[in-house]
């Protein structure tokens, strides 16, 4: 019993970065192109967009809330930077203020509706998630923003010391998220609003201030993401972005992060991010059809909460 005990518990600790570890064996196994220097860098540069969503969204589903309106919030912060990156008529300081501003007026919102007005946060950011792509074919009239300055696509294309600088930003993001959550008051106000909102209120805690910030600082790394995808594919569309809420979300999820809040971490959401960002790659790679990435992404987002659940 003793010996199960110790098995549960250290699957419960490392089973998410066992499961990493194998499943890049099994696709290193079966595609010899994988493990090349130049496919590792292209997972990660195709990961880093969920990532730097799914660490906002970190954030939410640890205080007990969920953000469905990423994608959407993704799709006119890039539409509205982009229409501002045109060559020759903006410094590149104009479209990424106005695409980080969008992304945060937008999270904000979010926050203050569900915090003051006690409005469950599927519903709140449900609503958001069709205003906010509504605006985005409103504002392109349905057509997508092309004819980008070399200086703003450069975000997306060029290279530091050899890493794409998207993958860069994804690890500015990742410090700035770990320092946050296991160095900050902030943090640990994070995880009390999740673990028990009343108990939080009563030792102080501002926890409607919490949950106004977690889903404004989701809403601008939605906004950074949009910017990086436009500048990385040089143009930018209201349809982008579809489905990216829940690539987020598995990642958290598989990442180990309690849909009920309180429990988690930046390092797991990374995992599980990677996971999927392998998966995909992978099975691109062996030919398999998206629709069955699509099957296997909803498998091992129900295996992550089942295992969860026995915990």
């Amino acid at each position: 019993m003793k010996n199960t005990n110790s098995l549960k518990k250290y699957l419960s600790l490392y089973g998410i970065y066992i499961a990493f570890a194998v499943l890049i064996i099994v696709m290193a196994i079966l595609s010899p192109v994988f493990l090349k220097p130049t496919n590792l860098l292209n997972i990660l540069r195709q990961t880093s967009i969920n990532g730097i969503i799914a660490i906002g969204m970190t954030l939410v589903i640890l205080t007990g809330g969920i953000d469905l309106s990423v994608g959407s919030i993704l799709a006119l912060s890039a539409v509205i930077a982009t229409s501002f990156a045109h060559p020759g008529e903006h410094n590149i300081i104009v479209p990424l203020a106005a695409g980080l501003f969008v992304g945060l007026a937008c999270g904000f919102v979010n926050g203050i509706i569900i915090a003051w007005n006690k409005i469950a946060p599927f519903i709140v950011t449900l609503a958001m998630m069709t205003i906010a792509r509504g605006l985005a074919l409103v504002y392109t009239n349905g057509r997508p923003v092309i004819d980008l300055s070399d200086t703003y696509n450069k975000i997306g294309s060029s290279y530091v010391i050899g890493v794409p600088f998207p993958v860069v930003i994804f690890i500015l993001i990742i410090l700035i998220g770990l320092f946050i959550l296991k160095f900050t008051k902030f943090g640990r106000h994070i995880y009390a609003t999740g673990g028990n909102e009343m108990a939080a209120k009563i030792s102080g805690v501002n926890t409607k201030g919490v949950i106004i910030w977690v889903y404004s600082i989701a809403g601008l790394l939605s906004g950074l993401a949009g910017i990086v995808l436009s500048a990385r594919v040089m143009s930018a569309s209201p349809a982008t972005g579809q489905g990216y809420e829940l690539d987020a979300i598995a990642a958290v999820v598989i990442g180990g992060t309690k849909l009920t809040g309180g429990v988690g971490s930046i390092a797991g959401t990374i995992i599980g991010a990677l996971i999927i960002g392998v998966m995909n790659n992978g099975l691109d790679l062996l030919n398999i059809s998206s629709y069955w990435q699509l099957f296997a992404k909803g498998v091992i987002i129900l295996l992550a909460v089942i295992l969860d659940k026995k915990k």
